[in-house]
């Protein structure tokens, strides 16, 4: 009886494993990274990296997040590359749940998975990075807005009250 029991114990655990298996390696082929810093330092322009990682002061931080020129990174964040500038030692990313790609030094991210928050380790399935039921979103160029949608229309009478 108990030879069952460790036998369908042991079946059971190979099965959880193989299903949370994840091959980083090959995340990290598609440019996928982790990230290792925890601070405002993902903004929309070089010089805006520049501005708050060189000179950081709490107005300065303040100021850049309020105007949505910098957005806060967290250790164990997913995050794409997107392109590399070596020279200046920063990377263009893209970051689940922000439509435009941000800027970040290269150095605050990690080629191997870093345990997030939660305990546990981010997959571009799991942080918004691969679209799943929002895939039917338009998103606009960032000067862009959305038309005003047109006043709904209601068949019937204009007043609905004369009709009862």
């Amino acid at each position: 009886m108990n030879i069952r029991i460790l036998a369908v114990a042991a079946f059971a655990f190979g099965l959880t494993a193989s299903a949370f298996a994840v091959d980083y390696q090959d995340l990290t082929a598609k440019g996928y990274r982790w990230v290792t810093v925890d601070g405002p330092y993902a903004c929309t322009t070089q010089q805006g990296l520049q501005r708050i990682a060189d000179h950081r002061t709490d107005a300065t931080e303040l100021e850049m997040v309020e105007d949505l020129e910098a957005y806060y990174l967290t250790p164990g964040t997913i995050v794409q590359v997107v392109q590399d500038d070596p020279a200046a030692g920063m990377s263009e990313i893209a970051l689940g749940g922000i439509t435009r790609p941000l800027w970040t030094y290269t150095k605050f991210l990690s080629t191997r998975p870093i345990v997030d928050t939660y305990g546990g380790i981010e997959t571009p399935e799991n942080s918004g990075l691969i679209p799943g039921s929002d895939a039917g979103v338009i998103l606009l160029p960032p000067d862009e807005s959305p038309a005003p949608n047109p006043t709904p229309t209601t068949s019937g009478s204009a007043n609905p009250s004369s009709d009862r």
